[in-house]
């Protein structure tokens, strides 16, 4: 497509002369796109978004005086403590991540409008979700330099960290464009690596562990925080795949038997990586967990994420863990909202994987 603002203007427009949803573009569309917010085409992002706004929450809005009497309290073991901090110390960093990447690369390249509103608010739940690690980490009283620095000397969280990094490093490059085949190819593997492995793959053995201590009704404050982040992240991937199936289905082109085999098997080094951590954060077995359950789980996970966008499963997995579908469906949860002063919106309407 040509560069002259003055072709893009005539392009996109029609009989009466005005901007046509019909036109829009979820990548390489005409820069007076980007702004155009109406007529929307990709009602979907919208709803998202919607969904997105009414799921307003905030870490200290949840009172966590219970979590602190029972982390000082004796009540958990050395075993236990450690699933917390080691929880705490991946996801702190793991959501900044997640905020650099979406910020300064998948904002930058996705020229619809609609998307990027959600992509705004999709940036705040991620600032908040940081906001969220550092309250507890406070509020318990924990060391914070261990906590935050646990990227670096832990190996298996080292690992998913480095592995995040590799999956983003190409579109964070200054000089990265779409134009090209290669370049949007690019695009949509990042996409790929950001929505399905990382939100979709990586966060979840981690909410497997952190919400069990709230089934047995322990640390119910950090449980009722990640409850929360677990919904945000729910949106998150609905979006995610929306929006890579949108891309494929707009450039067919980029959805090479070659491409994918490869995304394939990043998702399968995702696993493997996800799994090693979930090990040797568990090397004992705690809350009736253990680190064979969680191969299952996260396999389970894949496949599901691997099918939402056209890709055959590869583990035949089964949910150890079907109380995380519960927690997944809001619905269900009746007493969920009880410690909020302002209950959400909306949340029977909402459709969750």
């Amino acid at each position: 497509m040509t560069t002259n603002i003055s072709t893009e203007q005539e392009v996109f427009t029609g009989t009466d002369g005005r901007f046509q949803a019909d036109e829009k573009r979820l990548i390489n569309c005409a820069q007076v796109d980007v702004n155009q917010l109406m007529p929307i085409k990709y009602q979907w992002a919208w709803e998202h978004y919607l969904n997105g706004c009414a799921n307003h929450w905030m870490p200290t809005e949840v009172p966590m005086n219970r979590d602190v009497e029972t982390w000082k309290s004796g009540r958990l073991t050395d075993d236990e403590r450690r699933v917390i901090m080691w929880n705490l110390g991946f996801f702190s960093t793991a959501e900044s991540l997640v905020g650099n990447n979406l910020v300064l690369a998948i904002f930058k390249h996705v020229t619809n409008a609609e998307c990027r509103q959600y992509l705004l608010r999709q940036a705040f739940e991620e600032a908040v979700h940081t906001h969220t690690f550092l309250y507890v980490v406070e509020t318990l009283g924990l060391n914070e330099s261990e906590i935050f620095n646990m990227y670096r000397e832990i190996p298996t969280i080292a690992k998913k960290d480095a592995f995040e990094m590799e999956l983003t490093a190409e579109v964070l490059d200054p000089d990265f464009v779409t134009e090209t085949f290669e370049g949007r190819q690019t695009f949509l593997k990042n996409l790929i690596g950001y929505y399905v492995i990382m939100e979709g793959v990586f966060f979840y053995s981690g909410f497997v562990m952190m919400l069990s201590f709230h089934r047995r009704n322990l640390m119910t404050g950090i449980g009722e925080q990640f409850q929360y982040i677990l919904r945000d992240e729910t949106i998150h991937l609905n979006f995610g795949v929306d929006l890579i199936n949108g891309i494929k289905s707009e450039n067919p082109e980029l959805w090479t038997s070659e491409f994918q085999e490869a995304m394939i098997e990043r998702v399968r080094t995702a696993v493997e990586l996800e799994i090693e951590y979930a090990e040797s954060c568990l090397p004992r077995g705690v809350l009736g967990l253990n680190a064979a359950l969680f191969r299952d789980y996260v396999q389970h996970v894949a496949d599901r994420r691997l099918q939402r966008i056209g890709l055959p499963i590869q583990y035949g997995s089964s949910n150890p863990f079907p109380w995380m579908s519960e927690t997944i469906d809001l619905s269900k949860e009746k007493n969920f909202f009880e410690t909020r002063v302002t209950e959400y919106q909306a949340g029977g309407s909402l459709s969750w994987d």
